[in-house]
């Protein structure tokens, strides 16, 4: 699945952009005001209007938790994947009411169920701001100081436009820097779930068929979005194709890939082969063996955890399959090639060799200088729910005196609405599995980075593990809501008075994490920033804008066909079939559910490969020829989970919902041959809502009957 499953660190391991040479027609995750037109035109006869834009970016919604969604209603439906909407059913379930295992549907709109704390977003508005934010440090020669007043301008920029618009302003980096961007959000927090099929129908084939096709899932959620205790009225929604797409049609995927590191130097890519990506597998891998010797402990144990093994499975196989990708000698060849032509083109031209041409060596002194700080990185964690919460609240108890733009980026005035409703999240915190988590996590910590180090040293003040996290959970308050509150609300008296332990633990790491954050800064980030500002305006010299920015999790739209390849048997003129080669044979476009009930018969019906009681009491009654499944060449990453799938006449014909196992490469390269995007069928999730959950009403609804 390729829901955006984030690792936070405190720096990020940045990909600075170097542009690729040639581009597939199909590559390319391309920001809507830079839609390769002419290129569509060239190969699919279709040239978007801006009407048609408009209306697919108003249709095109963000969750904010990690994923994308479309809006299928004027009535404010939403449509995402069972695995993005997975943290919502989990946090509302109980022992008695397992809503990932069962699956839930509302009869009527009463019996909708709130989201405790998502957040969606809906891009209304997009400003070109490169000037003004980077004018802010022209002319500062100090690398610390500069940075600074990048900073502040970005700071001003949002809170202006969150004063004018009272919407959700965020300031974009694109081309690292080479353009920076203002992207204004519609934000709606009143989001409920409608329906959700069962997990074991969702991810029918489980962690082995994940990243792979052919797929037999219904990976689907519905949500309806409300605002003043009202069902929103949505003019932009994709109207549904009960009929989908046919091979080898033109199809885009509209959604918010999280990140990609596909333009990154050399220089960067070998720290991410070479330090950060072993160091991560190796905290994911112990993080889901604590969590699977908990889980078999009993069924209560197994349902409190599953998500969280859910999530780092997929975040493994990702990491694993980026270590292969790493490893192909022809990937990086093709990126030293890539980076070679890019630095022939700046040096042929001797004032954009005297300009840039020092980029690149800028970057690998700069990457010398996190190396040594990577394990620190990803190691230096509680994995705490708790406590996380008890630092927000310790932190915006002082950034909330200062000037706007002396604070914190999390902590400015365009972000405090977002903070405040995660900081009010009625969310329930297990403390059994707050201790499970802070034990892997500190152990690990311990082991790697040593008791002594200022960070552990701050959490256990001098204990053991064990007896540091029984004293930080049992005596905490900070899962209660209210309390929060109460401490948001007294201010930085409040804060300094409490003796609750988990805010006692945080003003000790409080200064802990800002020193290390202001060093990173004023050491690494203020090396790097301005050097990645180099490459992104020596690209546009070198190749022009006819190029797509790595991705942020901001909103962009892919376009490819139905299938992928045509494929031709070597004796007829015309191509026989559209689909595409793996492992020896030949891909299909489609599933079918025939195929599911085949795949479920050939494991003797056993997990992951086991029916639901649903799906085996409608077997008589589906239309087993329908398609489940479908295969696309579209150009997607993790976060694009939910995206919907649109034909050229705006309609929804599918939903993201993977990639497959050569994707995982696509953090670094896009290769057409390969990559395919792996999506669920607008007819087949029609059959599955009317024909196995008889959810009739709401399938009418979809299809605009009455």
């Amino acid at each position: 699945m390729l829901k955006k499953f984030r690792l936070l660190f405190a720096f990020a391991f940045a990909a600075l952009l170097v542009a690729a040479p040639m581009l597939r027609a199909e590559e390319g995750m391309w920001t809507l005001d830079n839609v390769p037109l002419k290129k569509l035109m060239e190969k699919y006869h279709f040239k978007p209007t801006q009407e048609w834009l408009d209306h697919i970016r108003l249709a095109s919604v963000r969750i904010n938790d990690g994923g994308s969604a479309s809006f299928i209603s004027p009535d404010g439906l939403l449509l995402t994947n069972h695995h993005v909407a997975r943290g919502q059913l989990q946090k509302n379930s109980t022992a008695d009411h397992d809503y990932i295992k069962n699956g839930f549907l509302a009869m009527t709109q009463a019996d909708e169920m709130k989201s405790p704390d998502l957040e969606i977003n809906v891009l209304v508005g997009m400003q070109n701001v490169t000037d003004r934010v980077q004018g802010a440090a022209k002319g500062i020669k100090d690398p610390a100081a500069a940075i600074k007043a990048r900073e502040a301008a970005i700071a001003e920029i949002t809170k202006e436009s969150k004063d004018k618009t009272g919407n959700r302003s965020d300031i974009v980096s694109l081309y690292n820097g080479g353009e920076y961007w203002l992207y204004v959000y519609k934000v709606y927090t009143d989001v409920r779930i409608v329906f959700a099929p069962e997990e074991e129908a969702a991810f029918f084939g489980g962690d082995p068929d994940n990243f792979t096709y052919p797929r037999y899932d219904t990976d689907m959620a519905i949500f309806r979005v409300y605002e003043n205790g009202k069902p929103i009225h949505c003019e932009n929604y994709l109207k549904w194709s009960a009929k989908g797409a046919d091979p080898g049609d033109l199809v885009f995927v509209s959604g918010h890939p999280g990140s990609t590191e596909r333009d990154q130097t050399l220089a960067q890519l070998m720290l991410t082969r070479d330090v950060v990506t072993p160091n991560v597998i190796e905290y994911l891998s112990r993080r889901i063996a604590a969590a699977q010797d908990f889980a078999r402990q009993g069924p209560e144990q197994a349902r409190l955890v599953n998500t969280l093994i859910f999530g780092l499975q997929n975040s493994l196989k990702v990491y694993l399959g980026r270590r292969v990708a790493l490893a192909d000698k022809t990937i990086i060849e093709k990126k030293t090639a890539d980076e070679n032509d890019f630095k022939a083109r700046i040096k042929a031209n001797p004032e954009w060799q005297k300009e840039y041409g020092d980029a690149w060596e800028t970057i690998a002194k700069g990457e010398e200088l996190i190396r040594p700080e990577v394990k620190a990185q990803v190691f230096r964690r509680t994995d705490s729910r708790l406590l996380s919460l008890a630092l927000t609240l310790v932190q915006y108890s002082a950034e909330i005196k200062k000037p706007d733009a002396e604070r914190l980026a999390q902590f400015h005035d365009a972000n405090l609405e977002g903070l405040k409703f995660q900081l009010a999240s009625p969310a329930p915190v297990s403390t059994v599995l707050e201790k499970l988590y802070m034990t892997v996590a500190l152990n690990l910590a311990v082991e790697k980075l040593g008791k002594n180090d200022v960070y552990v040293a701050a959490v256990l003040n001098g204990d053991d593990v064990p007896t540091a996290i029984n004293k930080l959970v049992d005596g905490s308050k900070i899962a209660d809501p209210a309390f929060r509150k109460s401490l948001m609300d007294g201010g930085p008296e409040a804060i300094a008075a409490s003796t609750d332990p988990m805010i006692v633990a945080a003003r000790r790491l409080d200064p802990v994490v800002r020193e290390f954050n202001k060093r990173m800064r004023d050491t690494v980030s203020s090396i790097l920033t301005p050097a990645g500002e180099k490459l992104g305006k020596a690209r546009f010299l070198a190749y022009g804008h006819d190029m797509y920015p790595d991705a942020t999790f901001t909103l962009r739209l892919s376009y490819g066909s139905v299938g992928g390849m045509e494929y031709f048997n070597g004796r007829d003129k015309e191509p026989q079939i559209v689909g595409y080669e793996y492992n020896g044979t030949i891909a299909p476009p489609f599933t079918t559910f025939y195929g599911l009930y085949d795949r479920a018969a050939s494991f003797g019906n056993r997990f992951p490969f086991k029916l639901t009681e649903k799906q085996e009491a409608a077997r008589n009654t589906v239309n087993l020829s329908t398609p489940i499944n479908f295969v696309t060449n579209n150009d997607i990453i993790g976060g694009n989970s939910g995206s919907p799938v649109v034909n050229k006449d705006g309609e929804l014909v599918g939903l993201v919902f993977d990639g497959n196992i050569e994707s995982l490469a696509g953090d670094f390269v896009f290769d057409g041959t390969k990559n395919r995007t792996v999506a669920v069928h607008s007819a087949g999730m029609l059959e599955a809502m009317r024909k196995i959950y008889h959810a009739d009403a709401l399938a009418n609804e979809i299809e605009g009957k009455k």
